[in-house]
């Protein structure tokens, strides 16, 4: 037809013309379908094919591509480049919800992840973080069994109350967490509406060796929105994607959403003379001041979402020069798990897909394994050799940490199991608490077991007796037993 634009050709996946995409190959118009159909066979296996493995936590998100610009002069406590004032870093972020699949309500009661991947020019540096500023455990080992009861139940592939208030009757350092995320912060009005944390302390290391404890938090510019749980429900009703759609709309109209960064310090000699232990990740640093490092930019919407928002493979492993992991039990286990779990979603070789490659050269004797396109080329791949000039660089050691004392398995000294739950309580309006009593009040009321109940009930009684009194009229408990039970617990 005159005029009509040239198309391209259609090829299958070797490059080569594809002659017919409508029809199969048959013998003959009444036959069976050829097995020579190479173009059928390859759309057929290619198909089957599609999916990744979900993520186990965090299988629905959104990403978007944007810039960091430092604005501080922190070289007093960090060597890492990426807080050269006035310097700006590509950034690719990916929010989330927790706990339920790949296609679930955005409305659900859930943490929401917040995930920061930095292309610096030392490497990249991801801050895997969520909304919430702490979490429901303190160490490693308790992250299967945690998720376990708050996924849906093995024998009927519904999520269970009765199940995961079992569990955290038995893990009294998750009241702080459980009273964040049944308050109206559970439910945020959008990814571009919320804060992020870092939750765990990190380690910032200067020029001379010398470290610091920091914990991170993006403030958003945007302000931090909620919803309650009816505005929640009837917008699932109209629109279970509303904070995707949200996030790429507001990039798509020009409307950049923004977070600034902050950082609260504390020196190695200051942690002892807290109450709590601050590398507990249950708990947040009352008190100790904010100070700002810089401003993010999300401005353009990803391509394509398989091959960038969901490829994204993030893990606190993902540390800089002058970033290190703290000594947190938790981000102990994240730092092996979560590379770990990416190897094993994506692939040994998935930090060479576009979305997560870092922008500096990677000089690495780490080879083979699926699907490697890197460049590797010569004969030395070891080191030391007097073939090759590739070696190491003792300016890039990591910090050294002053032990004493004999290998153990026991609980941190200082839980401090309660107070910060009631001081989160009391900081929210007469509204916020009604919600949060009446959430609390929903999924309690579910559980069939009294005991598990009573000392769920216990945990917010001793965190704040009004919490804990209005949360137990609401179930028809009587609040004189759950008292007596409070008063027997220790902080």
């Amino acid at each position: 037809m005159a005029g009509a634009a040239s198309a391209e050709v259609l090829t299958r996946d070797n490059g080569a013309p594809v002659g017919d995409n409508q029809n199969s190959q048959t013998a003959g118009a009444a036959g069976p379908t050829l097995l020579q159909d190479v173009h059928l066979i390859q759309k057929l296996q290619r198909f089957d094919r599609e999916r990744v493995p979900e993520r186990v936590v965090h299988a629905r998100g959104a990403g978007a591509y944007g810039v960091f610009k430092a604005t501080a002069d922190v070289a007093e406590l960090t060597r890492a480049k990426v807080f050269t004032p006035g310097l700006e870093t590509p950034v690719f972020v990916r929010f989330s919800t927790v706990v339920h699949g790949q296609h679930s309500p955005e409305t659900l009661r859930d943490p929401r992840g917040f995930a920061t991947k930095f292309y610096t020019s030392e490497g990249n540096w991801d801050l895997v973080g969520n909304n919430l500023p702490v979490f429901f455990i303190r160490d490693a080992i308790k992250f299967p069994d945690m998720v376990h009861s708050l996924k849906p139940a093995p024998d009927t592939n519904l999520q269970d109350p009765n199940r995961f208030f079992d569990f955290f009757s038995h893990v009294p350092e998750a009241t702080h967490m459980l009273t964040r995320l049944y308050s109206d912060y559970g439910t945020p009005k959008g990814y571009h509406l919320m804060d992020g944390n870092s939750v765990h302390a990190y380690k910032m290391v200067n020029a001379k060796g010398q470290y610091v404890y920091v914990k991170f938090h993006w403030a958003s510019v945007q302000g931090e929105h909620n919803l309650s749980a009816a505005e929640a429900s009837a917008l699932q009703a109209q629109d279970f994607n509303h904070a995707t759609r949200a996030l790429m709309q507001e990039i798509e109209r020009g409307r950049y959403p923004q977070w600034d960064l902050y950082v609260q310090v504390l020196r190695p000699e200051q942690l002892n003379s807290f109450d709590f232990n601050p590398l507990d990740p249950t708990k947040i640093w009352t008190g100790v001041p904010e100070r700002k490092l810089g401003t993010m930019t999300l401005n353009r919407n990803p391509a394509n979402v398989f091959q960038e928002t969901e490829q994204a493979a993030f893990a606190p492993s993902n540390l800089v020069p002058g970033i290190e992991a703290s000594e947190d039990r938790l981000l102990q286990g994240r730092v092996f798990s979560y590379a770990d779990t990416q190897m094993h979603r994506v692939g040994v070789n998935a930090l060479q897909l576009p979305v997560n490659r870092p922008r500096n050269e990677v000089v690495s004797n780490n080879q083979d394994g699926a699907m490697n396109a890197g460049q590797r080329s010569g004969s030395v791949n070891y080191e030391p050799s007097r073939q090759a000039s590739v070696k190491d660089d003792a300016q890039f050691k990591s910090s050294a940490l002053p032990l004493a004392g004999s290998t153990q398995q026991a609980a941190i000294s200082k839980t401090l199991n309660f107070r910060q739950a009631g001081e989160f309580y009391r900081s929210l309006s007469p509204a916020g608490r009604k919600n949060l009593v009446s959430n609390l009040a929903g999924d309690l009321g579910q559980v069939k077991n009294a005991e598990t109940r009573d000392t769920v009930l216990a945990f917010f009684y001793k965190a704040d007796a009004d919490y804990g009194r209005a949360i137990a009229q609401a179930l028809s408990v009587d609040p004189a037993s759950i008292q007596r039970r409070a008063a027997r617990l220790s902080e």
